[in-house]
């Protein structure tokens, strides 16, 4: 229909359509007649179909489909993004990382996009339609990401991915063992039957593909300590028992050590000016937006400002980055639970957000797009600005802690946070003293510092748990109890050492990776200074070797070889070894079975590759015992 803009009639001998469609005749001699026709910048996105009529003869050439996508190299666009070496990486990059692990251990999971690949394009178009977005809503870039951040998800659309956080995955494949989105947007538009499993970095993957694949800039985003505040109050409680044991069931609020969504690229012609580019996406289904699992877009500046009364879901978002973290200890008092407040911790959600950097396979920090330096005059307005929004009047606002804090600047592994307390200079420190191997002992230790005269006595208690990323306790390890003396300026370290048997049964029946979390709680006998520290770390695994040439040609085979030797004290059961090489051979798994200690298992797989320029090749281990070991190597293709 034409006043949808759903049909088009170019005549090159009329004047220019109103539209901002144009065609023009670029050469015509005798009966042949070769025609230009661009479309318009602001012209619906999806498939259109082309005839040519002369006279009363109708011409439709053999690849009619015209498939229009919105376009990032056009000024005049919405999605234009004036920077070739960032068009290449957040458009027409198909591999990438997504970071993970925990805040001062993070590691990067490499993930395959694969917007090029066969029917990936076609599922696009496919959601675009399942969307049931008016034709004229198809051309804004705010609406097409925000109705995309709803498919990628299940819950209310048979969308494309079934998120799963059980621990159980039998009757799918396990969030951990997926290497890309190929396989998933294939299954998917083939069967047209939600894939199972997703979990937030699977979600964020695949809305980068069908992102990029439309032609919206898009990167994924690693929150560190994301927040997850179910009432809108900016505040997360915790609940420890008097070991320093995280209490599942008292808690709705929640930390993930990460949560991994999206920025997307585009004006916001809909705001007031000032809030164009990047802007956040999340098709993890968390919270209903609208009646659905939807979430953004919201632009970085608002939440940055604390501008969180503009759309959409700019308090969730604001939240998962800035709420402060507030510790109960539950004691039982004459047999009733009793609560007492520990401490408040202002600046531990939101740490590190990470992406991978442009052009390089290096982590970016982008944690100052999102916020300003903790403790600065930009933060605290900021602060009290967002708040004025959300808090419930009677709760105290940050500005009022920050003051009591002292905070040691420096890298990722180096950034641990100090917060010292008033009267004794109280600090807790905890790191491990050996390397974290599955089937050898963790050795830890907790170190108590006071840093002001006197004599003081503290009761300290230290606890190690095992939990997945979402910060669910899967196992309760064991704890220290002791009280120790210290004088003036001094510190003591107290061991705490757990045997491989208490957390290998664990690590086996559960089937997502898990995590070392350790909590400390110290008490000053005879003042109001209380302590909590948390930190969470993660075991190291011996590495996958790629053996392959660093160049091959286009259509010649070439052999790929893989090697793992568990280097660990424990046989791995039930080894699987997952491969995939975009442009060079599809997905495939080769069963291991049963690795013993010291054993070297190889595989092998002969690779055509059908594209020329930089590929990579991804390797994955999985194991009863452990659960993503993974593996890159680049390899150039010649024509």
């Amino acid at each position: 229909m034409k006043p949808r803009g759903s049909l088009l009639s170019l005549n090159p001998r009329r004047e220019p359509d109103f539209s901002g469609w144009q065609i023009s005749i670029v050469k015509s001699s005798g009966k042949e007649c070769l025609l230009s026709v661009t479309s318009s910048p602001s012209a619906p996105v999806g498939i259109y179909s082309l005839n040519v009529k002369t006279g009363t003869n109708i011409y439709t050439p053999e690849n009619g489909a015209i498939y229009l996508l919105f376009n990032p190299w056009c000024k005049d666009d919405v999605v234009f993004l004036d920077d070739e070496a960032q068009r290449k990486e957040y458009v027409l990059n198909d591999t990438g990382y997504i970071y993970v692990g925990s805040a001062y251990s993070i590691y990067n999971r490499p993930w395959n996009f694969g917007q090029f690949e066969e029917f990936v394009l076609d599922a696009c178009m496919y959601l675009l339609d399942k969307s049931n977005l008016r034709l004229n809503s198809r051309r804004d870039a705010v609406l097409v990401s925000r109705a995309m951040s709803a498919l990628v998800n299940a819950n209310d659309d048979s969308g494309v991915l079934l998120g799963n956080w059980s621990g159980n995955y039998d009757r799918g494949t396990s969030p951990l063992d997926w290497m890309g989105s190929v396989s998933i947007l294939q299954q998917y538009y083939k069967t047209k039957k939600t894939v199972s499993y997703g979990q937030c970095w699977v979600f964020a993957g695949v809305l980068t593909t069908v992102m990029r694949c439309l032609g919206i800039p898009s990167r994924c985003v690693s929150n560190f300590n994301s927040a997850h505040d179910t009432d809108e109050n900016l505040r997360v409680d915790i609940y420890l028992n008097e070991f320093g044991e995280k209490l599942n069931r008292m808690s709705l609020d929640s930390v993930w050590n990460f949560h991994v969504w999206n920025d997307v690229w585009m004006k916001r012609t809909d705001l007031p000016s000032g809030f164009d580019g990047w802007q956040a996406i999340d098709s993890t289904p968390q919270e209903q937006s609208q009646g659905i699992f939807q979430c953004g877009p919201c632009p970085l500046k608002a939440i940055r400002d604390g501008d969180v009364y503009l759309p959409y879901d700019s308090k969730f978002v604001y939240a998962e980055v800035n709420a402060d973290k507030v510790y109960w200890v539950v004691k039982k008092v004459n047999g009733r639970d009793k609560y007492y407040k520990i401490n408040t911790e202002t600046r531990g959600i939101g740490v590190n957000m990470s992406t991978k950097a442009v052009g390089r396979d290096t982590r970016e920090d982008i944690t100052s797009e999102y916020k300003f330096r903790e403790g600065s005059e930009e933060e605290r307005k900021s602060m009290q600005k967002a708040s004025s929004f959300i808090r419930p009047s009677g709760l105290g606002i940050r500005a009022r802690f920050a003051a009591t804090m002292s905070v040691e600047d420096g890298d990722a592994k180096a950034g641990v946070l100090h917060e010292t307390v008033s009267k004794s200079g109280l600090q807790l420190e905890i790191n491990n003293t050996e390397v974290l191997y599955p089937g050898n002992p963790l050795e830890m230790a907790i170190t108590v510092k006071t840093s002001t005269p006197g004599r003081w006595t503290i009761n300290l208690a230290g606890s190690c748990q095992l939990q997945s990323y979402t910060g669910k306790v899967e196992a309760s390890l064991g704890y220290v109890k002791e009280t120790v003396q210290l004088e003036g300026n001094s510190e003591t370290k107290i061991p705490l050492k757990i045997a491989a048997d208490s957390y290998m049964k664990t690590l086996a029946s559960v089937e997502d990776e898990v995590l070392i979390h350790i909590t400390a709680i110290a008490e000053v006998q005879g003042t109001d200074d209380k302590l909590t520290k948390e930190t969470t770390m993660r075991f190291e695994y011996p590495p996958i070797t790629v053996q392959m040439p660093e160049m091959a040609k286009l259509n010649e085979a070439f052999a790929c070889s893989f090697i793992f030797k568990n280097k660990l004290n424990v046989p791995l059961d039930n080894c699987k070894l997952l491969v995939e090489g975009l442009g060079i051979f599809k997905m495939a798994t080769f069963d291991q079975g049963d690795v013993k200690p010291g054993r070297i298992i190889k595989s092998e797989v002969i690779c055509t590759p059908t594209r020329v320029g930089e590929k990579k090749i991804v390797a994955k281990l999985t194991s009863a015992q452990v659960k993503a070991i993974s593996v890159e190597k680049a390899i150039t293709i010649t024509e």
